[in-house]
């Protein structure tokens, strides 16, 4: 096993993709690589032996449970499940309060929650790494994993075309943050009223974002077709309201067949077929959902290795 120098210098977390550098995503990136290498060789990988996660699930899950969980076991460490149900967080404890008391027993927090101030409330009073499983705002964690699986099937993204056909939700603001530090383009194309806030986002240029109107043509020459569920988690009662709007959003094979000749399709799941995205993509030859679904277990550890550790040499 390589030896491990821990982490020095001010505490890092991450909240958001760009809390991280670009050559700490690459650095992030390969590690994966080779964590994963080892994981299909069943050889040990135990460098966060004796470390604890504390994962906090204020939002459901399967995928963001299942690979933080078992990702933190491989890394030799252990973990602790809280929910809002078996824990204060459901009985109106300031959340500040939990970071400080949680942050003291645990070496590693994984919050999967609403606001995305929530998370960052609960980061500035923790004395441990906290890592964003999921907010309202942002999916840093899933954007890392997708990367990493583009690269394993068509190599480095800089100078790709990543077109997101759907709601402009936590996914497209991540990707456009990734786009924005890594050197891609993103294509968006939403319906009106579920477009990206320019407030949030500022102007960027078109080398980084283009948004259409026809999502046809946000997949034209595409290298990668992506995208979700047409309701998120917590916009549940505009479910029907939703299903109208974006009845013209679905991914089929027309919109794969105007894309790049060798064009991946991704989906964070749970995927429903029939809406935004057909059962002959999500289960066809260009669908990369299950290595994607896979390699957020292997994205996850290398970068708690990061947060806890720093560069392993």
């Amino acid at each position: 096993m390589a030896f491990a120098t821990p982490q020095t210098g001010p505490l890092r977390h991450f909240l958001q993709f760009r809390d991280l550098t670009k050559d700490e995503i690459h650095y992030v990136l390969e590690r994966a690589r080779l964590i994963k290498d080892k994981f299909k060789r069943y050889e040990p990988h135990h460098t966060l032996h004796d470390r604890n996660l504390a994962m906090v699930f204020e939002k459901a899950s399967t995928r963001t449970r299942v690979s933080f969980e078992a990702g933190m076991y491989q890394l030799g460490g252990s973990v602790i499940h809280l929910t809002t149900s078996d824990s204060q967080l459901g009985r109106a404890e300031p959340i500040e309060d939990t970071a400080r008391v949680i942050s003291r027993m645990v070496d590693l927090v994984m919050i999967r929650t609403f606001e995305q101030t929530r998370i960052e409330r609960f980061a500035s009073h923790s004395r441990v790494p906290v890592i964003n499983g999921l907010t309202n705002e942002f999916h840093p964690c899933q954007i890392l994993a997708d990367i990493f699986t583009f690269n394993e099937h068509l190599g480095s993204i800089e100078g790709k075309t990543v077109a997101w056909i759907g709601d402009a939700n936590n996914m497209a603001y991540t990707w456009l943050q990734a786009a924005e530090m890594l050197g891609f383009r993103l294509h968006v194309s939403a319906p009106l009223g579920y477009r990206l806030d320019r407030q949030r986002i500022g102007e960027p240029s078109d080398a980084v974002l283009r948004e259409f109107t026809d999502p046809m043509e946000a997949c034209r020459g595409a290298h990668l077709v992506t995208t979700d569920v047409w309701t998120s988690m917590g916009y549940e009662d505009e479910n029907e309201e939703r299903r109208r709007a974006f009845a013209d959003w679905c991914v089929d094979a027309d919109m794969m067949a105007v894309a790049d000749p060798k064009a991946l399709f991704m989906h964070c799941l749970p995927a429903h077929r029939g809406e935004e995205v057909t059962g002959e993509v999500i289960d066809g030859p260009q669908s990369v959902v299950w290595d994607e679904a896979e390699n957020r277990l292997h994205a996850q550890k290398a970068l708690m290795e990061f947060l806890l550790l720093g560069r392993v040499e």
